[in-house]
């Protein structure tokens, strides 16, 4: 599979890594109710289809992007840089409060 990467253009996926569903980047405001955290946290879908996911490009310019992708297919719709979000419109972070990446083996 490749991403193209708003910075750095048409890269295979290995230079990125899976962070999960777009959701994500979608917190919860401080102060909301233990169901808002728990559903944030614990609580996702497994559509087959369309999907938006978080990746990171670990091996390159370490931009945290959205992936618009069909699951069935494998065909990447589209990219954009994570920090993008906030310009548009939507829910989301702006640039700040963008997750950490995870290292596997390594807890947090």
């Amino acid at each position: 599979m490749r991403i193209t990467c708003p910075l750095c253009g048409d890269r295979d996926r290995r230079e990125f890594y899976y962070y999960g569903d777009a959701v994500y980047a979608d917190r919860p405001a401080e102060g909301a109710a233990p169901e808002a955290w728990d559903a944030y946290l614990h609580l996702r879908d497994n559509p087959a289809g369309e999907t938006r996911d978080l990746w990171y490009h670990e091996m390159g310019c370490s931009a945290w992007i959205e992936v618009t992708r069909n699951t069935v297919t494998h065909a990447v719709l589209a990219t954009r840089l994570l920090a993008e979000r906030g310009q548009t419109g939507e829910g989301g972070p702006s640039g700040e409060g963008e997750p950490k990446p995870r290292r596997k083996g390594k807890p947090e």
